[in-house]
């Protein structure tokens, strides 16, 4: 049950980020044009944050981020399994920080409705929520990486990049 809970939300967020995607293309788009033919250009404060953020537990929930395993991998399975949990667990606290950090910071800029200098009046407050929903979804993640590996006794292979 919880992990198709938390695939279902790292789901959702990486469809969120896929739209941020478009919508910052077509706004980039907007922007060069604006800038070049009316020299007035717009602003993209919003979706970076959500392109980058939001997707963070889908990837790994597919182990697809970045794994230097030089020396694990010739480890044993059982010490595989051990580096992988220490690893996890690393990871949670780190992300578990961050999602809390973050948090206090959106709350802060929330309650300050934060803005930016512009010919307008631009506000840039909804923006930082990104950042601990990703995280957390990030800590969640990892938390369940870490249930499967440990019911299934070893540690997951990461996925292939179809370069080699």
């Amino acid at each position: 049950m919880e992990g198709r809970v938390i695939r279902a939300v790292s789901r959702l967020f990486e469809r969120v980020s896929s739209v941020f995607l478009l919508l910052m293309m077509l706004h980039v788009t907007a922007d060069v044009f604006m800038k070049y033919f009316f020299n007035a250009p717009t602003v993209t404060y919003y979706y970076m944050i959500g392109v980058v953020f939001l997707p963070l537990a889908a990837v790994e929930l597919r182990n697809e981020h970045i794994a230097v395993d030089l020396f694990v991998k010739r480890g044993s399975p059982r010490t595989q399994l051990l580096f992988y949990a220490f690893a996890c667990l690393c990871g949670m606290l780190y992300f578990g920080i961050l999602t809390w950090q973050t948090f206090r910071d959106a709350l802060r800029a929330t309650a300050g409705r934060e803005t930016v200098m512009a010919n307008f009046l631009f506000y840039v407050w909804p923006s930082p929520w990104a950042l601990p929903l990703g995280m957390g979804a990030m800590v969640l993640a990892l938390g369940w990486n870490l249930c499967r590996a440990l019911k299934s006794g070893r540690a997951p292979e990461p996925a292939k990049s179809g370069e080699d």
